[in-house]
């Protein structure tokens, strides 16, 4: 399992993760994206811009590997804002690929972009 270096660990001042320590033993949690009403908590609201926001400031535009990015968190941003880079696309592996959909990203969460 790749792990992103210098990526966030979590929401600061929150137990909102980003990433994860170590591959689970049965093997990557499955990606399954996630519905988002328009009741979430603003925390929530939260994490998913600010989770954005580091996608954004590591990856840019290029594909990435889904290594130890939280499954949680990608759910809430896959089909949408995120999608799968190649296919076939393994939802259940940390070396499947990932890339961000900018012109979504932007519309939904245009704070994550504002410096660049």
């Amino acid at each position: 399992m790749l792990k992103h270096r210098g990526f966030p660990g979590r929401l600061p001042g929150t137990d909102l993760q980003f990433t994860i320590r170590r591959p689970a033993k049965d093997g990557a949690t499955p990606l399954k994206a996630r519905e988002r009403y328009a009741d979430r908590r603003p925390l929530d609201r939260a994490a998913d811009r600010e989770f954005m926001a580091a996608l954004w400031a590591q990856f840019g535009e290029e594909p990435f590997e889904r290594g130890n990015l939280d499954a949680g968190r990608l759910g809430w941003l896959l089909g949408r804002e995120v999608l799968p880079a190649e296919e076939p696309f393994d939802p259940a592996d940390y070396e499947a690929r990932l890339v961000i959909d900018v012109a979504r990203a932007r519309a939904s969460f245009p704070e994550s972009f504002e410096d660049g």
